[in-house]
C-alpha cells in the first residue's frame, strides 16, 4: 500500500532541507507515465519557504513541480508576499507540461483557502497575452470542488469566455502553434466544468459560442461529449 499524504508529510517534515531532493526524487514515480501526486501534495503542505523558492528553479521536473505547487500555500500564508504571484505566473509558461499543471494545482490550493484571491489571479491570467498563462487561468478555476461557490462558478464562465476570445483573436494560420493548441485543448473540457457548475447562465453562454469558427466548433463538440454537460443538454455523451 502506498503511503498516505499525511504519512509523506510527516516524513518530509522530519527531514533536514538538504535531504528533501533525494527523498522526493526517489519516490517521484518518474520517469514513468504517472508522477506521484500524493507525494507532491504532501510536499506542498510542509515544504519550507526558502526550499520551495529554490526548487521552483530546478532543472529536475518533479522537484520543480513540488516547488511550484508549494507556492500556492505560501501565497495563502502571506498574500502580500512580494513576487510570489508573479513567480507563479511565470511558471505557467514553462515548457514542461507537468510544471504547468503544478501551477494550476498551486492556484487551486489558493482557491480552497481564499476564493476571492483565486478569482483575482484568474482574472489577471485570462487577460494575459500569453496563451499558456490564459490556459493556466481556466485550468485553475475549472475545478468542480471550487465551483460550489456561486461567485467562483460565475468567474469560471467569464474565464472560459475570455480564453475563447483569446483563441479567436489569433489568425487561423497561427493556431497551429503549440501554445495555442494547448489552450484549445484546455477549452475542450473546461467549458463543460464551468457550465455544469452554473447551468442557468452557463448553457446560454455555451449556446452562444460561434461554431462557424472551426476551432470553436471543435471545442463545443468536445465539451458535449463530457457526461457532466451531456446530461444537461439531454444528449448521449
Amino acid at each position: 500500500m502506498s503511503p498516505t499524504r499525511a504519512a509523506y508529510a510527516a516524513e518530509l517534515a522530519a527531514l533536514p532541507e538538504e535531504g528533501w531532493a533525494d527523498y522526493l526524487s526517489a519516490r517521484s514515480g518518474l520517469p514513468g507515465p504517472r508522477a506521484n501526486l500524493t507525494l507532491l501534495d504532501a510536499a506542498a503542505d510542509v515544504m519550507p519557504h526558502d526550499l520551495a523558492l529554490r526548487l521552483v528553479d530546478e532543472a529536475d521536473e518533479y522537484l520543480a513541480c513540488c516547488g511550484v505547487a508549494t507556492l500556492g500555500r505560501l501565497i495563502v500564508e502571506d498574500p502580500a508576499a512580494c513576487g510570489l504571484v508573479g513567480l507563479l505566473t511565470t511558471r505557467c509558461s514553462d515548457e514542461r507540461w507537468r510544471v504547468r499543471e503544478a501551477c494550476a494545482i498551486a492556484a487551486q490550493r489558493i482557491g480552497d483557502a481564499d476564493a476571492p484571491l483565486l478569482r483575482g489571479i484568474v482574472e489577471a491570467w485570462t487577460s494575459s497575452s500569453d496563451p499558456l498563462v490564459v490556459r493556466a487561468g481556466i485550468a485553475a478555476i475549472c475545478e468542480p470542488r471550487l465551483l460550489k461557490d456561486s461567485r467562483t462558478a460565475a468567474a469560471a464562465l467569464v474565464a472560459c469566455r475570455r480564453a475563447t476570445e483569446h483563441l479567436l483573436s489569433v489568425p487561423a494560420d497561427g493556431r497551429r502553434a503549440a501554445d495555442i493548441r494547448t489552450l484549445r485543448q484546455a477549452l475542450g473540457y473546461c467549458w463543460s466544468v464551468a457550465v455544469a457548475a452554473a447551468p442557468d447562465s452557463g448553457l446560454a453562454a455555451f449556446a452562444e459560442l460561434p461554431t462557424e469558427d472551426a476551432d470553436v466548433d471543435w471545442i463545443v463538440r468536445e465539451n458535449r461529449k463530457k457526461k457532466r454537460l451531456a446530461g444537461l443538454l439531454g444528449v448521449a455523451p
